[in-house]
């Protein structure tokens, strides 16, 4: 049995060593160009600090840039000002001050992944301040999908998650503060600009074991990953469908779910979305998945869609 140090150190080996991205410088400061939680079942958002810089374009089963930020980063006080609340899915805050924010729980405290913004709350173990991160569903679509309304994302606490499409591991690094030390996030991206920095943010959270490979062929890094529970995918390929159930077939076990972020522009930009939306789901089913949800993710992105499904291999 490989450990996850050793799983880290063989997946760096896959590309070549790259220069560190760096320390994040972060300034404490009072929350003020957060994503803002503006009640409703899940709450809508506004972004004051702007979406930042566009996707860059992604090659095989990865993507090429990563995106520009919303704003500068920052911790944020929170002290008796803030009131933590527990979100429906498991691992996931939301934080109730001047603003109702989105967070979860940081796996490191001090340190930011992206510069986003941090708040520590008081309630730890002897009164001690507990740090959260910000989730900004205008950078994240699995973040989107928890604002948009998903009964259920299934991934939770001690889950293990294979996503597919890590870029440089924005996400990545949320989805690793939701499972926790017990849990373990195989990140797989093609490109290897990408690549170096979710590498350089898994030296930290060492439940993330990044894999700088095309999501196409899973073979190529079978001896990397154990049997999932969860497979999230957002690739934005046309042939995304077939590279999760390909995954899921590799890894992913029985009764276990897939959440997939779909752009319909990437899989058929002639088609209605609403059509190639069915035309997806349909794949599904026909490769023994069971759908169970479908949301869109606007207001946070244009003419996608979130999709939860579950595997019944031996259906």
């Amino acid at each position: 049995m490989i450990d996850l140090q050793e799983h880290q150190e063989i997946a760096v080996d896959l590309v070549e060593e790259g220069e560190d991205a760096g320390e994040v410088a972060v300034d404490v400061e009072e929350v003020e160009e957060a994503v803002v939680v503006r009640g409703g079942r899940g709450g809508g958002f506004q972004s004051r600090g702007g979406r930042g810089g566009d996707r860059g374009g992604r090659g095989g089963g990865g993507r090429g840039g990563g995106r520009g930020r919303g704003g500068p980063g920052g911790g944020a006080r929170g002290g008796a000002k803030v009131i933590l609340e527990p979100h429906r899915h498991p691992g996931v805050f939301i934080a109730k001050g001047k603003d109702h924010l989105l967070v979860t729980k940081n796996l490191v405290p001090g340190e930011s992944v992206y510069g986003e913004k941090r708040i520590s709350i008081e309630g730890g173990v002897d009164d001690t301040k507990v740090e959260y991160r910000v989730w900004n569903p205008f950078r994240s679509k699995l973040a989107a999908g928890v604002l948009g309304g998903m009964d259920k994302i299934f991934i939770e606490p001690g889950r293990k998650v294979l996503y597919l499409g890590a870029a440089s591991g924005t996400s990545v690094s949320h989805v690793a503060d939701i499972v926790g030390p017990e849990g373990v996030v195989y990140a797989v991206e093609f490109s290897p600009r990408s690549g170096r920095d979710l590498i350089n943010m898994a030296k930290k959270r060492t439940n993330v074991i990044p894999i700088v490979e095309d999501a196409r062929l899973p073979n190529r890094y079978r001896m990397l990953v154990s049997t999932v529970d969860v497979i999230f995918a957002d690739v934005a390929q046309p042939d995304q469908a077939r590279i999760v159930i390909h995954n899921a077939q590799f890894f992913l076990k029985d009764g276990g779910h897939v959440v997939i972020s779909i752009k319909a522009s990437c899989i058929d930009s002639t088609a209605a979305p609403s059509a190639v939306f069915v035309q997806e789901v349909q794949k599904l089913r026909e490769n023994k998945f069971k759908p169970i949800e479908q949301i869109t993710l606007e207001p946070y992105e244009r003419d996608h869609a979130m999709v939860a499904a579950q595997y019944q291999r031996h259906a």
